[in-house]
């Protein structure tokens, strides 16, 4: 007799570092570069062939013969070659299905380097220790990498529980090695938390309607009030990082118009790289912890639908009408690029769904002049960028304009102001018999 498992499939992926020798990054860096030259060739291939001579069994057999006869491409595994004209194929069906634009040309430089691992029985992952594990990559060996989460692998593996396969993906910090786990879960049940609506701020990361807060625990601007640019560096890396773009712009003077980056120029563009690599993770590393938190404390989180694209517009207009506070209006774009809002909200979307939550998403405008304590926008409120005071003589009620602004959001939520989205785009809803408060 057999009984049937509760739960539902959920696939996910684990990136973790790589270290490897010279010769092994070598050979890694090869197949990246094999991989993208074979896509090329596919897409010169598929573009120079009529309609009717198009097929997945005549590119198949293309790359065989290929591989054959070129040893530079021969140096990328089968499978690997294989994963390549699957990913180009699916690229063309989405392209088909108005889901993507068309594949095209990958250039040498501004492409991140990866190859594909289809199957997970070729990996043979076994854990050395508490921090390390060991895998093995098709023509090249076998490879540490960190070992900072339990992946079912050994006798923890089953149908249900198991790794499908893997990518290598090169950044400014090195190659990585990102698994594709499949495991089943429990369904979570009804999430016992309270609501909470929650606003998006620069100064303020994240502001809660319950008036706590969530912050990167720095300062987030400089003494002077400019908005700090590498908040996730320390003093010493900030430093050191002042230091190498002087000495980059330094190296390009002394460059001739049209001439080739020397080798150390583009060394310390490599170590450039570098830091701005380390302070993306930090921030990523900070919005998983933070969301995660939200997610199990709170049953129904409510955010603000943003249109990010249109905020961070520039303010340089043309030259019959230019802009003003072009400075300003950059900096707060480039402040409001760094929090990566959108982000955020992804990660709080499918967390609170893992957890047994909801979230949902009001309207945007007037949450941050309105007074949540009246209900009434009277013009100078918002003094500053931190400060709100109502002007309305029958309240004066005064606050952080964030934590304002957070229980403007809970409060219509609450008054039925979601956004649903209904044929592709998203309505206003409010249930029937409720009417606009004009006092809380």
């Amino acid at each position: 007799m057999t009984t049937e498992r509760a739960g539902e499939t959920r696939q996910f992926g684990h990136r973790a570092r790589l270290a490897l020798t010279p010769a092994q990054i070598r050979l890694m860096d090869e197949q990246a570069h094999a991989a993208r030259t074979l896509w090329n060739l596919l897409h010169d291939w598929w573009t120079m062939l009529p309609k009717d001579k198009r097929s997945l069994a005549t590119a198949d057999t293309a790359i065989r013969r290929a591989r054959g006869e070129i040893d530079w491409l021969a140096v990328l595994p089968a499978q690997a070659a294989q994963a390549v004209l699957k990913t180009y194929f699916l690229a063309w069906k989405n392209c088909w299905d108005g889901r993507a634009d068309a594949p095209n040309f990958k250039a040498r430089i501004r492409r991140v380097m990866s190859v594909d691992i289809p199957q997970g029985r070729d990996l043979n992952i076994t854990r050395v220790h508490r921090r390390w594990g060991m895998a093995n990559i098709p023509k090249i060996g076998r490879v540490r990498f960190r070992w900072t989460r339990d992946l079912p692998v050994g006798k923890r593996a089953d149908k249900e529980n198991r790794i499908t396969g893997a990518r290598l993906v090169k950044d400014a910090l090195g190659w990585h090695i990102a698994f594709r786990v499949r495991t089943l879960e429990a369904r979570p049940g009804p999430h016992q938390g309270t609501e909470v609506g929650i606003d998006a701020g620069v100064s303020l990361p994240l502001a809660l309607s319950d008036g706590d807060h969530r912050d990167h625990g720095r300062p987030p601007r400089l003494p002077d009030g400019r908005a700090d640019r590498d908040k996730w560096l320390n003093p010493r890396e900030k430093a050191k990082l002042l230091g190498l773009e002087r000495r980059a712009a330094q190296r390009k003077q002394n460059r001739r118009r049209g001439e080739k980056a020397s080798r150390r120029l583009r060394h310390t563009y490599d170590q450039i790289k570098q830091l701005r690599a380390t302070a993306t993770r930090r921030a990523v590393d900070w919005q998983h912890k933070t969301t995660t938190s939200i997610a199990k404390r709170y049953c129904t989180v409510v955010v603000e639908q943003l249109n990010i694209k249109n905020m961070v517009k520039s303010a340089r207009g043309t030259i019959e009408e230019p802009g003003r506070n072009v400075g300003q209006k950059s900096g707060l774009n480039r402040s409001i690029s760094q929090e990566a809002w959108g982000r955020t909200v992804t990660m709080l979307t499918y967390k609170t769904a893992r957890h047994g939550g909801t979230l949902h998403k009001v309207p945007a405008p007037g949450t941050s002049l309105r007074c949540s304590a009246c209900g009434f926008t009277t013009p100078g409120s918002r003094e500053d960028q931190a400060t709100f005071v109502c002007k309305n003589p029958d309240c004066g009620w005064s606050g952080n304009a964030d934590w304002n602004a957070a229980r403007n959001v809970l409060h219509l939520y609450r008054m039925g102001h979601a956004l649903i989205p209904t044929a592709g785009r998203a309505v206003v809803r409010r249930p029937r018999g409720v009417k606009p408060a004009t006092a809380r």
